[in-house]
């Protein structure tokens, strides 16, 4: 029997972290002379290593910004999660009811996993079942992550199923060879990129179990195990 594998990104899948994020990069970069709305900030970072939307605003400024930018920006966002960050809703409900094995695979460094989870009381559902880019040395759209994931676990690529919202994530998994579900709750305004790469959306997580559910029945017979 062949196990299954859920595999949950965090920053906007589990947390609601991207959006206070984003607006901290706005006022950062706002300081620097560029200026951003609120959805392109949060398109900017959604998803990406922090290096990388660090590399296009200096490209734009067409200079590099202040040595100490990346760690105020950490700083600055880990104060703001202190006091704002909040689970995703409704996906609580659907971790503790999971009957099937789940980890969360992040671009994220693991310290910042760590806070954002215990900010949210998700962190004792995660224990030991935590990947960061950051330890493998590879970050989505690279399939890396999620490939070094599953072999971890004992668990074949094509058996796992990726919950994204980002379309460098939902590339990353389609390029891993798993199935993905791509979660853009309708103010998002990512349902179209999402699906562009190969995810099958959804809008809220109340619809998760039940797309988890379809997913499983679908498999193979006599390989359904969890």
């Amino acid at each position: 029997m062949t196990k299954r594998l859920v595999i949950f990104d965090c920053d906007g899948v589990l947390v609601d972290s991207e959006t206070l994020s984003s607006r901290v990069m706005r006022e950062m970069a706002a300081a620097e002379g560029l200026d951003f709305t609120p959805e392109q900030a949060l398109e900017l970072i959604r998803g990406r290593k922090v290096a990388e939307w660090v590399g296009q605003l200096e490209g734009w400024l067409g200079r590099a910004l202040p040595a100490e930018f990346v760690p105020q920006f950490r700083q600055r966002t880990a104060e703001r999660f202190t006091t704002e960050l909040r689970a995703v809703l409704h996906v609580r409900q659907v971790i503790e009811e999971l009957e099937l094995p789940f980890c969360t695979a992040s671009s994220a460094p693991r310290d910042k996993i760590h806070h954002t989870l215990g900010l949210t009381g998700l962190l004792p559902f995660f224990q030991g079942r935590i990947y960061s880019a950051y330890e493998v040395g590879a970050w989505k759209p690279d399939p890396g992550l999620f490939l070094h994931t599953a072999a971890d676990l004992g668990v074949p690529p094509e058996h796992c199923v990726v919950v994204e919202d980002s379309p460098v994530g939902v590339r990353a998994g389609v390029a891993a060879g798993m199935t993905v579900l791509g979660y853009a709750p309708p103010e998002s305004g990512t349902r179209d990129a999402l699906a562009a790469e190969g995810a099958r959306t959804f809008g809220s997580m109340t619809e998760l179990p039940g797309l988890l559910d379809r997913w499983r029945a679908a498999l193979p017979a006599g390989s359904a195990a969890g």
